[in-house]
């Protein structure tokens, strides 16, 4: 595979990533349109402090392609998964079941739902269908967790964004649920503050509104940074 010349990122060295936009450089990484897409400078970020050339990369949660299209570009071998392929490079699998050995995987990112609050497919059994008021969202969760765990080398780093819930006052901490679920099989690295951009939500009116009636826009996502030790 050939590296492209277009600009590359920099690498971030806070906890605190903020990227006004979603792609970098003259190429799409992704589909900038997709509902729930990821930044591609947080998996370059990633793969460049936690892989090298020739790694293995597993999205188990592809969406519209950002992981592979990054990853290809910096030479490393990927693999993404989605409950519902947009792409013909996407596979078609339930991240709570992945198709792949013990052991045999050297870094995974997920991008998952948070709640049941963006349509992301039609098929029944998308997790983001579930609502995180219901602990039957945490249980879906807790399936990828040990999912990633298994295919996982041990020694090798995950990382998992994720965002709370804040619907009619009712507040959801979702990223700390997750966390608290990731600790049972990881050991931390870090975690990471990603500021949130381009939001339905970032409008006069919605600021409006939460001045009003008391609450907090959403302003950022968890980047929860982990490793396997056996």
């Amino acid at each position: 595979m050939q590296k492209s010349n277009h600009k590359k990122p920099s690498l971030e060295t806070t906890t605190l990533w903020d990227f006004p936009t979603q792609n970098y450089g003259d190429k799409p990484h992704g589909d900038n349109k997709f509902n729930g897409v990821t930044p591609a400078f947080i998996i370059w970020n990633l793969i460049q402090r936690y892989t090298k050339e020739g790694d293995l990369v597993v999205d188990p949660m592809c969406g519209s392609g950002t992981t592979i299209d990054v990853c290809k570009e910096e030479n490393r071998k990927v693999i993404g998964y989605d409950i519902a392929p947009r792409r013909k490079d996407i596979i078609k699998n339930d991240a709570r079941k992945i198709p792949l050995e013990d052991n045999s995987t050297d870094f995974v990112f997920i991008d998952s739902p948070y709640s049941d609050n963006i349509k992301y497919s039609d098929d029944s059994k998308c997790i983001g269908k579930l609502s995180c008021e219901k602990e039957e969202f945490f249980v879906a969760l807790d399936a990828v967790v040990k999912e990633i765990h298994r295919i996982l080398k041990p020694a090798k780093a995950m990382a998992w964004l994720i965002g709370d819930q804040c619907k009619q006052k009712k507040f959801i901490p979702v990223g700390f649920r997750l966390y608290e679920m990731l600790t049972r099989y990881f050991v931390p690295i870090d975690l990471v503050c990603i500021s949130r951009h381009n939001q339905t939500s970032n409008t006069p009116i919605w600021h409006e509104r939460a001045k009003m009636y008391n609450f907090y826009l959403r302003g950022f996502k968890y980047l929860l940074i982990m490793k396997k030790v056996q």
